[in-house]
Order: structure tokens, then C-alpha cells, then sequence
């Protein structure tokens, strides 16, 4: 890996951390307990577009883990790496394809970050009760995706091959 390379994925990283700062700051729920935006997604979204696989699911693992020691707990953290995990192998399964656009990623990406939350959440408290939770968890991934992706997709168009090797 060059160094600019190296360079280019510690701003992302950092960019990501300081969108997780200021969702921590802003109390945007959706109408729904416990949900937000998912502003440092958006990095994880122009990555799947600028970098490689591997170096998207760094950043992203980074910023789980970085977001959860600053502004979180441990149980939040494993909350972020569960959801963080399917959202991304999600996303990196529908771009593989080809047929979705950055939108349509995006949006599969907030839904999926949500079953995997519940999933969590699901074994942790050891009730199936919390799937009452899905279908509002769903439509708030659905929301949250398409501002990230609309965002997203803005991002891509503007940056693209900026983080080409």
C-alpha cells in the first residue's frame, strides 16, 4: 500500500469519526427510539465505490470501534459491528452484482444494518418479542438509506477515481 493510499484511508476514517461526533451531537431518532441517520455510513458508501473491499471493511471496522470507545459502551459497540458487518456484506454483495444503483445499495445497506442490530438484540435479551420492533426498524433503514445514498451518490459522481492508486 503507498503511503498516499495510506494517507487517503486515515481521512476517511477521520471523516467517518467526526460524522459519528456529530450524530452523537444531534439527537435525530426518525420518529422511532434508538434509530439514526447513520452520517459515518456515508463514508463506508463512498468507499464501496473508491477503494477495495478490503480497505472499505477496515474503515468501517475502524469506525465501529473508534465511534463505540468515544461515544458509546460496549454493548453499543458490538450493536454497531453486528449491524456494521451484515450492512456491508450486504452492500458489497449488491454492488458485485452490478444491477442496484448507489441508491439502492445504500438503502439495502440501512435495512440490513438494522436486522443485524435486532438479531443482537434478539439473542442478547434472548426474546423473539423484539421482531414486533422490525417492520419500524426496516422503514427507518429504508429512510436513513436513501439520504445516505442520495448523499452518497453525490459523493461518488464527485469523487470518483479520487482514491484510485
Amino acid at each position: 500500500m503507498t503511503t498516499k493510499k495510506l494517507v487517503q484511508i486515515g481521512m476517511l476514517v477521520a471523516v467517518a469519526f467526526v460524522l459519528g461526533y456529530v450524530e452523537a451531537l444531534m439527537p435525530i431518532s426518525l420518529g422511532v427510539p434508538g434509530v439514526k441517520l447513520g452520517l459515518p455510513n456515508l463514508v463506508v458508501v463512498v468507499c464501496l465505490y473508491e477503494c477495495s473491499p478490503s480497505q472499505t471493511m477496515g474503515i468501517s471496522l475502524a469506525r465501529v470501534v473508534l465511534t463505540g470507545l468515544t461515544f458509546g459502551n460496549l454493548s453499543m459497540m458490538l450493536y454497531g459491528l453486528a449491524g456494521g458487518a451484515l450492512s456491508l456484506a450486504v452492500m458489497l454483495l449488491l454492488k458485485k452484482i452490478g444491477k442496484f444503483s448507489v441508491y439502492g445499495v445504500s438503502i439495502a445497506g440501512g435495512v440490513s444494518h438494522n436486522i443485524g442490530q435486532i438479531l443482537v438484540a434478539m439473542t442478547v435479551l434472548q426474546t423473539g418479542l423484539l421482531a414486533y420492533y422490525l417492520p419500524f426498524l426496516l422503514a427507518a433503514g429504508c429512510v436513513a438509506g436513501a439520504a445516505i445514498g442520495l448523499a452518497g451518490g453525490m459523493l461518488v459522481r464527485r469523487l470518483h477515481g479520487m482514491f484510485g492508486e
